[in-house]
């Protein structure tokens, strides 16, 4: 019997890490070494029952990031910004990740990615989430480490948590507050990211150097919103609100995020077709929607 490829994947616990575990647990290809913070959480317990190797890593660690990436084929990395809210701190874990996988002599890292939108932009747009991660790209692509980028679309979980409609004043009818006007947004469930990215792990040869979007639809505010009234029950509808009136709502990353809406107005390259095609079982909205009735209660 082959050994098994090796896969270190950063980020094991979390939804989009964990996605990918999963997935590459179901290949023959590959075995998982899952890295993370805790490797007592019950995410890390459960990634170990499934049969992953379970490691603690830090990412902050030049010594730890050596130390599990020894002896691995190839790894995932994803960043989370909202840990700490540093872009610079996003950046230096990436291009850690970047020349110790190059140090190494891994055969192919997969990094979730995103643009850099104030390159992009002119400066005219800042979104930390997004700029941190396309930097860290842009260091991973100059390394010369055979690497493929994905780049994720708007997840509809945030639809059911932190973006799930909000009660009019009046009672009769929830807001779903998605400031893209009539421009369709390119959306997917972070749990289906895992499959197209095994997929991409099982191909090298058609995907290092290349950046991957990935989308599993495209809808447009007004029709989030009636898939949302349709599966819950209740009445959502459009409130159509503008990204630069969503920036000032006043909450916490409100001005990033509605720096980031406005940026999804320029449509950045998802594909549908190769989302489909690298998962085959990938869910649209409606799906999605299917299988979380029980989210749709807490509106």
């Amino acid at each position: 019997m082959a050994t098994k490829k090796v896969i270190a994947v950063f980020g094991a616990t979390g939804a989009q890490g964990g996605s990918v575990a999963r997935a590459l647990l179901q290949s023959p290809e590959f075995a998982v070494r899952a890295i993370t913070r805790d490797v007592s959480r019950p995410a890390a317990v459960a990634l170990r029952d499934l049969g992953a190797t379970v490691v603690k890593g830090d990412f902050d660690s030049e010594k730890s990031v050596e130390e599990v990436l020894q002896g691995v084929h190839g790894a995932f990395l994803v960043t989370n910004y909202y840990d700490h809210f540093s872009q610079e701190k996003e950046v230096l874990q990436g291009k850690m990740v970047a020349d110790t996988a190059k140090r190494l002599g891994l055969k192919h890292v997969i990094y979730s990615g995103l643009e850099n939108v104030k390159a992009l932009t002119g400066g005219k747009l800042e979104v930390a989430h997004f700029d941190g991660k396309g930097t860290a790209e842009q260091y991973f692509w100059g390394t010369g480490v055979p690497m493929s980028s994905v780049r994720v679309s708007f997840y509809y979980e945030n639809f059911l948590t932190a973006m799930k409609p909000v009660k009019a004043s009046d009672g009769d009818h929830y807001n779903l507050m998605l400031p893209m006007g009539d421009i369709p947004m390119d959306g997917i469930s972070v749990a289906d990211i895992g499959q197209a990215v095994a997929s991409i792990f099982q191909c090298p040869k058609d995907f290092v150097g290349k950046a991957i979007g990935l989308s599993a639809e495209r809808l447009t505010a007004q029709q989030y919103a009636e898939k949302l009234s349709q599966h819950s029950g209740k009445k959502v509808v459009d409130c159509k609100i503008s990204p630069e009136d969503y920036a000032k709502l006043g909450f916490p990353g409100a001005q990033e995020l509605g720096a980031m809406f406005r940026f999804y107005w320029s449509k950045p390259d998802r594909n549908i077709k190769l989302t489909h095609q690298l998962n085959p079982k990938v869910r649209s909205f409606d799906q999605f929607l299917c299988d979380n009735k029980e989210a749709l209660k807490d509106f």
